[in-house]
């Protein structure tokens, strides 16, 4: 800081004593006392100027504090990311199942781990992602599924490549540990092939089409002809592929109701006219298929109250040497939670056999259902099984899942 010049402040001074109407101006003989006040006001200034001046050069010597340190990026944030773009989600759910009571027809084992399914989930790049299922059994592994899906084509389509199951009715579409029940329904067992059901190697369309306040989605599979281990589909030859067409509907009844219901059709070779490894018959077996889920979950009690009932029909045209075999199946389901954890349902079964639609199956079944949480749960599944030409079955079933990891979605 620069001191004022004394001169200045004098001449300021001066100047103000001297205008018009000022003391100085009006009597010559006050100029000593002027003069007087004048030095003491340059003195007082003075004063102040230098104790200005002394404070700052006292902040100027003495030593700054070092500036503070930039942060530093952390160090694991590279190895998130690369971890999470480069890595799949990764997950691995277990199913045990145990058996107790009697069943001669298809008896299963007192204790069990029927399968453990490890599953791989991630996007590939803007246009595609990719999910790949592996069922590790008792007897081995296989690839339950492993496909790519085509998220942005034009037209609003959605495509898949790879090993899938067929979008045919409900229960179909379902991986094992996501079904309601400990087992899957008899006409799933006799008419669609069982717990393998329709999965193959194949391509998939599908395309959703809302109008008004229902949503639809029109679905065309073409597979390589082979299911259930040649027990649904067996193809013979390259041209031998079977194909599923479905169409979807879903709407909001209510803010807390909703109905999902679709129809579906599917039409493959069978291995009936298989004699010496070759297909003398070139039999084929149609599939047609319709089914409902009506959803109850109030908004306000969501977690400790709801219903589902679920209901699927299924007829089979098969044909085989002794003819055209025309057998049908449903089932009826309905599921209640009365409880945060607590679950109760029971299952009304009918079925009649693909290969001899003179046989029919029933079966009844209730269910007790305790999840501690989304990674777990506990089921006790009662089923009596009415087999055609053999012994009536009676079996308590109890079932204990648990996952680890990030798991995606199932269908709805």
């Amino acid at each position: 800081m620069r001191a004022v010049p004394s001169a200045w402040i004098a001449a300021v001074a001066a100047g103000l004593l001297l205008l018009p109407g000022s003391a100085a101006a009006q009597s010559q003989p006050d100029a000593n006392a002027l003069q007087q006040q004048i030095d003491q006001l340059k003195k007082e200034f003075g004063e102040r100027i230098a104790a200005l001046e002394a404070k700052l050069a006292q902040a100027q010597a003495a030593p700054q504090p070092p500036p503070p340190p930039e942060p530093a990026a952390p160090a694991q944030a590279p190895a998130a990311s690369g971890a999470k773009y480069f890595n799949p989600d990764m997950a691995v759910i277990g199913n045990f199942l145990g058996a107790a009571g009697h069943n001669d027809v298809n008896p299963s084992p007192a204790l069990a781990m029927p399968e453990s399914e490890v599953s791989f989930q991630a996007i590939v790049d803007p246009y595609m992602r990719a999910d790949f299922f592996l069922a590790f059994g008792e007897e081995g592994v296989e690839l339950e599924e492993g496909f790519a899906t085509l998220t942005a084509l034009p037209g609003s389509l959605q495509a898949k490549a790879g090993k899938m199951r067929a979008a045919f009715g409900k229960v179909n579409t379902l991986h094992t540990h996501v079904i309601p029940w400990a087992d899957r329904p008899l006409v799933i067992n006799n008419l669609v092939g069982g717990e393998e059901g329709i999965s193959d190697a194949g391509v998939s369309v599908a395309r959703l089409m809302p109008i008004g306040n229902v949503f639809f989605e029109a679905t065309g599979q073409a597979f390589r002809g082979d299911a259930a281990e040649g027990e649904l589909y067996k193809s013979s030859k390259p041209g031998d592929l079977s194909y599923v067409g479905r169409l979807r509907g879903y709407f909001d009844i209510t803010e807390s109701t909703n109905l999902d219901f679709g129809a579906s059709y599917s039409q493959g070779h069978n291995a009936a006219g298989i004699v010496d490894d070759v297909d003398v018959g070139r039999f084929t077996t149609q599939l047609f298929g319709v089914d409902a889920t009506f959803r109850w979950r109030p908004l306000t009690r969501a977690i400790y109250h709801q219903f589902v009932a679920r209901t699927e029909y299924i007829r089979s045209h098969r044909d085989q040497f002794d003819g055209l075999q025309k057998a049908d199946g449903f089932y009826v389901s309905g599921d209640y939670q009365f409880a945060r954890r607590w679950w109760i349902g029971g299952r009304l079964d009918q079925s009649e056999r693909a290969n001899d639609a003179s046989l029919l199956d029933r079966g009844q079944s209730f269910l007790l259902t305790f999840k501690p949480s989304e990674f777990s749960q506990l089921r006790g599944h009662y089923r009596r099984t009415a087999y055609a030409g053999g012994p009536t079955a009676h079996e308590f079933l109890m079932q204990f899942q648990f996952a680890i990891g990030a798991h995606g979605a199932h269908p709805f």
